[in-house]
């Protein structure tokens, strides 16, 4: 038995090391090839979302979800749990800004106004939302008087909602109806945008469950009726 099998090992090697030596001279060509063929076949690259009337989650002709948002405010965000922007995209406008620490004026405004239930039952708007410094800015008497007074409490915050999801690129020179029926407008590009000419968007494209919001520091008032 010994004897049958050696040779046959033998000649299987031989075969091996005769077979290594034309593939081992062409093995670098096959790659070549092989790479080619990959790059060939590959299927072309997705077209981006941006734009599209399903790319802002749960909100036609929202913003993409893919932007992130911009801006030097948003820092000043908490980077996880329900005041993060993750954590914000789970909750309608109102409940998602009463967990962002930069928003808790506006959100005792909106309480004040009691205009909780209207924002988070709407759907498909945009909140020009002022952070806390905006309000910082107005004189103690008159925010007091503001906060005093719901009716024009609940003109000055409608003001600040559009009726409708708006990327980023829709602000570069619009205007919006809002839901105080009064047009506010918007100018700029990238990621500088003011609204009605002094209000700068400090922290855009937030997405909330029903809800763009773009953090502005200035409180927008309502053109006189």
């Amino acid at each position: 038995m010994t004897t049958i099998r050696l040779p046959r090992t033998i000649a299987t090697v031989a075969t091996v090391a005769a077979l290594a030596i034309p593939l081992a001279a062409c093995g670098s060509d096959d790659k070549d090839d092989s790479a080619k063929k990959t790059e060939t076949s590959a299927p072309a690259a997705a077209p981006s979302s941006a734009g599209s009337p399903s790319s802002a989650a749960g909100a036609p002709g929202g913003a993409n979800p893919a932007s992130a948002p911009f801006g030097s405010a948003c820092s000043a965000v908490p980077a996880t749990g329900a005041g993060s922007f993750t954590g914000m995209a789970m909750d309608p406008v109102a409940t998602a800004a009463s967990h962002n620490p930069v928003l808790s004026t506006l959100v005792t405004a909106v309480q004040t106004a009691g205009l909780v239930d209207t924002l988070n039952t709407a759907q498909d708007i945009t909140v020009f939302a002022p952070t806390n410094d905006a309000f910082a800015k107005l004189p103690k008497e008159t925010l007091d008087k503001v906060l005093a007074d719901k009716a024009m409490l609940t003109r000055i915050l409608t003001y600040h909602v559009v009726g409708q999801r708006l990327a980023p690129a829709r602000l570069d020179n619009g205007s919006f109806e809002t839901l105080e029926k009064q047009s506010l407008t918007t100018k700029g590009s990238g990621e500088t945008y003011t609204v009605n000419g002094t209000s700068k968007v400090v922290c855009g494209n937030v997405q909330t469950g029903n809800a763009t919001v773009y953090l502005v520091d200035t409180v927008l008032m309502p053109p006189a009726s």
